[in-house]
């Protein structure tokens, strides 16, 4: 927008004055059908007609109000800068911690999933003995490294996928930090030009007073918007292996670690919450703090998976527990907490406690945990795809599966968790590579 000239009043040179086809506001400048300024009345060159204005220092003192306002709107938009200039910068520091996390999660994933490969192949080369078979020996070795290759370029895909999503991430991050500061900027300056004008005597206010209100309007009208990046759940690894299938255990819930809150089946594979404490005896397994109990089967090698149907839970926790660690303590445990809010679904990770990209419902999920090589993977096992994993976990002791339900503060509350039976397979059948 062009400067306008600058206002004659302070000379108090009538002929210097002229009304404008632009109307003024009306609280400033209009007054009947006559124009004055310091006592003197002016002709109108273009209306023809006498025209009154107020005062100068009625005019100055309303300019001097409007400032005061449009003053107080741009520090708070001013703030507003700030803060969401922050949450841009802050953003781009988690960006890059959930790109470097995905991406060991990948690659975390890729070798579980080649020993799983291994695993069935060498389960496949046992169950030809007693019929062996040189060409299907080198069949089923042939088999694996078409699946293993296959897999790999599938992941560097993902790896290549996850690498430009960060690097577009990253650069409208940038360009937002860079935008938001240029505004910061504009509003830093313009709050002192006001603060300024309104120190100022009515003779020197009015110089450029349109103008500079003007102008402020225009910061005012500019929208603070933080930049709109792409969400690195579109990275999310999909399919599992089939051998997580044949490593799965019929786990069963002890009843000696069970809060008070929860009721068991008689199959001990579910359990639920009540509204009333039951009366149980005391046992030192129990758990008293949180809607939590363990399963009896307890792990310190080997590779084991069990799923769990949660769709009838609003907010639950699965994971493993270190048996020989304090009952309460939450350093002892690895876990995949899943909320619902409304129509919002969360999901988090512990330890560290970290929210994981995944917006959609989870009907049943698959927990495998590799005890040798200090992994734990969540899985959706309704749809087939990688949730969250941890690596290099420094077991150590008995893992025994965890399950937990929140506790609602008032109502009734009937979620409930169930734990799958595990998949039967004909005893004949060979697994293929997955």
């Amino acid at each position: 927008m062009s400067k306008r000239p600058r206002s004659q009043l302070e000379q108090d040179t009538p002929g210097a004055v002229h009304c404008e086809t632009r109307p003024q506001p009306p609280q400033l400048f209009r007054s009947g059908d006559r124009m004055e300024v310091c006592g003197h009345s002016l002709q109108s060159q273009e209306h023809g007609s006498p025209l009154v204005v107020n005062e100068v220092p009625e005019a100055a003192e309303n300019y001097r109000k409007l400032f005061q306002e449009m003053l107080d709107t741009l520090k708070e938009k001013l703030q507003a800068a700030k803060i969401i200039l922050g949450d841009e910068q802050e953003r781009m520091v988690m960006m890059q911690k959930e790109e470097q996390n995905f991406k060991e999660m990948i690659e975390s994933e890729y070798r579980i999933r080649i020993r799983l490969m291994t695993k069935e192949n060498e389960m496949n080369l046992r169950s030809l003995q007693g019929r062996f078979n040189l060409n299907l020996r080198q069949a089923s070795q042939n088999q694996l490294m078409e699946f293993a290759t296959n897999l790999k370029e599938k992941f560097q895909e993902t790896l290549q996928r996850l690498n430009f999503l960060g690097r577009e991430n990253m650069k409208k991050l940038k360009e937002s930090e860079v935008r938001l500061s240029e505004q910061i900027c504009s509003l830093q300056q313009i709050t002192v030009e006001l603060e300024k004008k309104c120190r100022q005597p009515a003779s020197v206010l009015l110089q450029n007073a349109k103008y500079a209100l003007e102008r402020s309007e225009s910061l005012l009208y500019q929208f603070l918007q933080p930049a709109q990046i792409t969400d690195l759940s579109l990275c999310q690894i999909t399919g599992m292996s089939k051998m997580l299938k044949v490593l799965q255990r019929p786990i069963t819930l002890d009843p000696r670690t069970a809060h008070p809150y929860l009721v068991l089946s008689e199959d001990l594979r579910s359990l639920r919450l009540r509204n009333v404490q039951r009366g149980v005896p005391g046992h030192p397994e129990r758990f008293d703090f949180s809607a939590t109990v363990l399963g009896v089967q307890s792990f310190t090698s080997g590779q084991h998976y069990w799923e769990v149907d949660v769709g009838k839970a609003a907010q639950w926790q699965l994971g493993v527990h270190r048996s020989s660690a304090i009952r309460n303590s939450s350093g002892n445990k690895v876990l995949l907490t899943g909320s619902l809010m409304g129509t919002d679904h969360t999901f988090w990770a512990f330890p560290p406690f970290r929210r994981v990209s995944l917006r959609e419902q989870v009907h049943r999920v698959g927990v495998f945990l590799d005890y040798e090589y200090e992994q734990i993977s969540f899985y959706d096992a309704a749809k087939s795809s990688l949730i969250y994993n941890f690596s290099y976990l420094a077991f150590q002791g008995a893992l025994r599966p965890i399950f937990s339900l929140s506790i609602s503060s008032g109502g009734v509350n009937s979620d409930s968790l169930s734990i799958c039976l595990p998949y039967v397979s004909p005893c004949n059948d060979t697994v293929s590579p997955q």
